[in-house]
């Protein structure tokens, strides 16, 4: 009998891990899906690129190595355009603490809101109305690797595919159906944040949705 298929995720997020089964459980892939749970021991790897799809290869390559088996690894983060693209890659530790959620997006709001001060001193001469107020403009991007281990039929392959959702940042946290910054996030065209939106309205507009998208047939053909 043939041996099924796997896939690890190459994450220690839960949260990520939770959206990535989600949306690989709705392709129907006859794949098994392997995560933290199948290896505690799981190294976190150290996020040293200068862009999301660095980041995500690395990720990627460092377990698949680990392993032995393909990997699948995303970078993600909130750029935000009157902070020039900040925090970026940078978006899980920006308050200086890895994955506190909390903090990340408490420093975000400081951030804007300092930069409101800023242009309310500098703009007293316009009206009351285009006062303290900068521009709120921000998206989501999100890389995902591919990658294959040694003694795999696909070994030494490498495939990365980027998407992103433009948006913009709310003045303080609504929502608790998310993570990261999705309190804080209203994607262009819709009243919610991403945290407020069920999880089938998410997945097929959200970054990391439409990036796994691109990527899915590859996975079906080459695992």
């Amino acid at each position: 009998m043939e041996k099924k298929k796997q896939l690890v995720l190459a994450t220690q997020n839960l949260g990520k891990i939770k959206e990535f089964e989600r949306l690989l459980q709705s392709a129907n892939l006859e794949i098994d899906v392997l995560g933290l749970k199948d290896f505690p021991d799981m190294p976190d790897v150290e996020e040293t690129g200068s862009t999301f799809a660095e980041n995500s290869l690395l990720k990627a390559r460092a377990i698949a190595q680990f392993t032995g088996l393909p990997a699948l690894a995303d970078d993600s983060g909130l750029c935000v355009d009157a902070l020039g693209g900040d925090p970026g890659i940078y978006s899980a530790r920006w308050s200086g603490v890895h994955g506190d959620d909390q903090a990340n997006t408490s420093k975000v709001l400081a951030q804007l809101r300092e930069l409101d001060a800023l242009s309310q001193s500098q703009s007293q001469s316009q009206s009351q109305s285009q006062l303290g107020r900068v521009d709120r403009s921000a998206r989501f991007v999100c890389s995902v690797a591919l990658v294959f281990p040694a003694d795999h039929l696909q070994q030494g392959r490498e495939i990365v595919h980027e998407a992103d959702i433009a948006g913009e940042i709310i003045d303080q946290p609504i929502g608790t159906n998310g993570f990261g910054y999705d309190p804080i996030f209203r994607p262009t065209g819709y009243e919610l944040t991403t945290a407020q939106m069920d999880s089938q309205t998410k997945d097929r507009i959200s970054h990391r949705g439409q990036a796994l998208a691109k990527i899915l047939p590859q996975i079906k053909e080459l695992i």
